[in-house]
């Protein structure tokens, strides 16, 4: 049995058993694969289900499933860890990359860890409620440089944002494969390539029909690329183009 249907199989029994125990369950974080997975399931599932990342616009989610007739209050089962240098003048300038290595150099599962955003020297973790504790005790250095941290329980007072580079310009049309060339400067050749390579997705939806066209304000994330929101007014220039924004994650 390969990942995609694992995936698919534990997904109907976390909501099959929530359903049948009257409680609310919950998956570990899901990729944008995964995400996939759970979109293509809805008419399947046993239960309502509800996504969440612990803030706007999250890639990595984890999933409530959640019965009918609920009766008691519920929240999702991560936590936030804020980290910061320990000397900040001393302080190497870190990437999510340098983060994310080091967590997985203590043996976490990637699983139980959402998403990291990095803000300055602000370093904001999301992460399993089952793990926290073993982060914050073993989690004290990135690279060369000493952390401490601190744990932020109730996220939704949380002002975390992802932080982007703005990019006006043009589209011949309102295609995806337009749109990814555009965005990553590719030929059109080359962004079906990542389509047909199932690495495009949207709002994490996977796409491969590169005739899929682009809602103001979708998410668009393309693998080993990066992603970006796409916003558009629908206005065309002098010589019939699409006008567009693209707000490219840094």
């Amino acid at each position: 049995m390969n990942e995609q249907e694992l995936c698919r199989k534990r997904l109907l029994d976390l909501s099959r058993q929530a359903d049948r125990k009257g409680i609310v369950l919950f998956s570990d974080f899901l990729n944008l694969n995964e995400q996939n997975i759970f979109h293509s399931l809805q008419k399947e599932l046993y239960t309502t289900a509800k996504l969440s990342g612990g803030y706007e616009q999250a890639e990595r989610q984890m999933v409530a499933f959640i019965p009918d007739a609920l009766c008691y209050e519920w929240s999702y089962p991560f936590v936030c860890i804020h980290a910061v240098p320990q000397y900040p003048k001393y302080a190497e300038k870190l990437t999510h990359r340098d983060v994310l290595g080091a967590l997985m150099h203590l043996g976490l599962d990637r699983s139980k860890i959402g998403d990291i955003v990095l803000l300055e020297n602000d370093i904001y973790i999301f992460c399993s409620e089952t793990i926290s504790s073993f982060i914050m005790d073993q989690f004290t250095q990135i690279r060369h440089t000493m952390i401490r941290s601190s744990i932020i329980e109730d996220v939704s007072t949380l002002k975390v944002h992802p932080v982007f580079e703005e990019h006006d310009d043009m589209v011949a049309s309102n295609r995806i494969d337009a749109i990814i060339a555009r965005a990553y400067h590719l030929s059109r050749s080359e962004a079906a390539a990542y389509l047909t390579a199932e690495k495009v997705f949207i709002n994490g939806r996977c796409i491969t029909n590169c005739n899929q066209s682009c809602d103001n304000g979708d998410i668009v994330s393309v693998r080993q690329k990066g992603r970006f929101v796409f916003e558009t007014d629908q206005s065309l220039s002098k010589k019939g183009k699409l006008c567009v924004r693209f707000m490219i994650y840094k």
